[in-house]
This record gives C-alpha cells, sequence and structure tokens, in this order.
C-alpha cells in the first residue's frame, strides 16, 4: 500500500482528502496551516482541512514555517507527497525524499493563472473555461511539469463559489484517475510552456474597488469574481458599500459612469458603466449592516437609494 502525506489548508482541498481516505492508499500524514483567528471575534479557528483530518482520524502535522520545519514529515516515509492549496512553497528536500516525487492539484490549466486566487482570477479576467491541473512541485510556483489536466466551463452564471465546489470535485475525480499510472509509471510529464505563463496573485483591496469607468461585462465579471469572497465594493455618499451582485441590463445610458440612473419599482436600481451600458445591482451589504438584497433595503425607505448619486466617489 502506498503510503501518502497530503497537504492543504482550505475548504477546496477537503474533497480531495476525503476522495483519497476513500481509496487503496494510505495517508499517513495530513499538513495544514496553524490554526488562525478568523471573524470580528478573531476567535482561533482550525482550517477545513485540519477538521477533515481530525473527523478521519488521521494525524496532523501544522508548521508555521514549512520550510524550517519539515523533517518530522520525513519521518513518515511517503512515497508520493500530494499538496492542494496548501499556502507555502515545499523546499526541495522535502520534494525530492519521496520515491514518486510530490505532486500539486491545482486549479487552473496551467501554465496560465500560477499562484494563489485562479479562480477567482479566471472569472475577473472573463474566461470561457478553466480547469484543473495535476503536475509535479518545483521550488517554483507552480512551474513544475505537468501530468494530467481536465477542462471545466465557467458559465455565465457562475461566480467564485460555484467554480470553487466545480473545480473540487474535479479536482479529486482527476487525482484519483492519475494515481494509479503515476505509480505505473506510465504518465508521460509535459513541460510547462514559460511564454505562456501568467498569475493570479492573492486578492487585495485594490482588486475589490469598482472602477466604473469600465464596461458593464468588465464589472459583471469583478463582482462574480469576488462573489462570495470577498466581495466587491464601492462607495455611497462617502461610505462603503459591498455588491454582492449585479448583472449587465444591455441597456444605453447617458449618465456618468457610477451614476444611479434609474430604480425599477424598488427591486434594484442600475449604475451606468464606462461604455454607457448599465448594471442592475441586486445584492448588496450596506456600510454596517448585514448582507441584503435592494429590496429588502430599500423597504426601509425608498429614499435610502437616490437616483443621481454617483457611487465611488
Amino acid at each position: 500500500m502506498k503510503r501518502i502525506v497530503f497537504m492543504g489548508t482550505p475548504d477546496f482541498s477537503v474533497p480531495i482528502l476525503h476522495a483519497l481516505a476513500k481509496s487503496e492508499y494510505e495517508i499517513v500524514l495530513v499538513v495544514t496551516q496553524p490554526d488562525r483567528p478568523k471573524g470580528r471575534k478573531r476567535v482561533i479557528t482550525p482550517s477545513p482541512i485540519k477538521e477533515a483530518a481530525i473527523e478521519l482520524g488521521l494525524p496532523v502535522f501544522q508548521p508555521e514555517k514549512l520550510r524550517h520545519n519539515y523533517e518530522e514529515i520525513l519521518t513518515y516515509n511517503p512515497d508520493l507527497i500530494i499538496t492542494a492549496a496548501y499556502g507555502q512553497l515545499l523546499p526541495n528536500e522535502l520534494l525530492e525524499a519521496p520515491p514518486f516525487g510530490a505532486i500539486n492539484v491545482h486549479a487552473s490549466l496551467l501554465p496560465e493563472l500560477r499562484g494563489g486566487a485562479p479562480i477567482h482570477h479566471a472569472i475577473i479576467q472573463g474566461k470561457k473555461e478553466t480547469g484543473v491541473t495535476i503536475m509535479y512541485m518545483v521550488e517554483k510556483l507552480d512551474a513544475g511539469d505537468m501530468l494530467t489536466r481536465v477542462i471545466v466551463p465557467i458559465e455565465r452564471g457562475d461566480h467564485v463559489g460555484t467554480m470553487h465546489d466545480k473545480l473540487s470535485k474535479a479536482g479529486a475525480e482527476l487525482l484519483m484517475d492519475t494515481l494509479p499510472a503515476l505509480f505505473r509509471n506510465d504518465l508521460l510529464k509535459e513541460t510547462q510552456d514559460e511564454s505562456k505563463a501568467t498569475f493570479a496573485a492573492n486578492v487585495t483591496r485594490e482588486d475589490e474597488w469598482i472602477d466604473w469607468r469600465k464596461s458593464d461585462v468588465e464589472i459583471f465579471n469583478q463582482i462574480r469574481g469576488l462573489h462570495p469572497w470577498p466581495v466587491a465594493y464601492t462607495t455611497y455618499e462617502g461610505a462603503n458599500l459591498k455588491i454582492w451582485w449585479g448583472e449587465p441590463d444591455n441597456t444605453d445610458y447617458s449618465g456618468d459612469p457610477g451614476e444611479i440612473v434609474k430604480k425599477n419599482d424598488n427591486e434594484d436600481f442600475v449604475v451606468v458603466c464606462g461604455n454607457q451600458k448599465g448594471i442592475r445591482i441586486t445584492e448588496i451589504q450596506p456600510a454596517g449592516k448585514k448582507r441584503m438584497s435592494v429590496r429588502d433595503y430599500l423597504q426601509g425607505s425608498a429614499e435610502r437609494i437616490k437616483t443621481g448619486i454617483h457611487l465611488g466617489e
């Protein structure tokens, strides 16, 4: 029975760990990030992978800096290391130790979208498809030789949440299909074309800010590429306003970019974009309040949202 060390941290990794746990392989250790503060009260919380590992009765190791604290992993004598959104680069000593090396389940079609937020950036960039690539790991970020891949379409109504779930499931299935051939040494490695490499850095606060001078399609892709986390935002009369959802309404308007030009029976409101097309905003979160539909927000007072106001000023 092949011995596997699994390394992962967020929800994306959990279906992959569960698939391994149901397989013929032995998970000898699960490595994940240390418990971190979470939420407004900053409660110290274990990662989703730690919680899953405990439920499965698997040993857990949580080094703060893997590069300086990896020797314990070697004591488990793994035949293979598998990572999926672990969050730290592996030192070369760890990559070279297992007989079958170390592989990564990455949520993009490499060499495109290397980095920590490939799902967000695939949607923000308006891609029609993305996927999962399984590759050998090297010390350079997501640059190792590719083994297998699967394409996953991005539908118009998809957002980070739906694609996260689709890609996690696809990654688990692809891994289970890949491992038998890998252990038989039947897989052909494909070197990544560095000239085609693009990067998907972790989302910053600047990425969340809506620039209403962009087109309606670009802003729609930004909204869904940040939904349901970390969520796009603008300002309304100087106060932050999160935009949880909105869609192009395919109508031309004469207002300025960012101007609220229309309210539809207090169900939603329309904001002008840089190409004079409108975005129909349906779900928001005003400063200091919870997420809610525009309809619910305007039930308190229809004057809470006024036409003629410019968002983002």
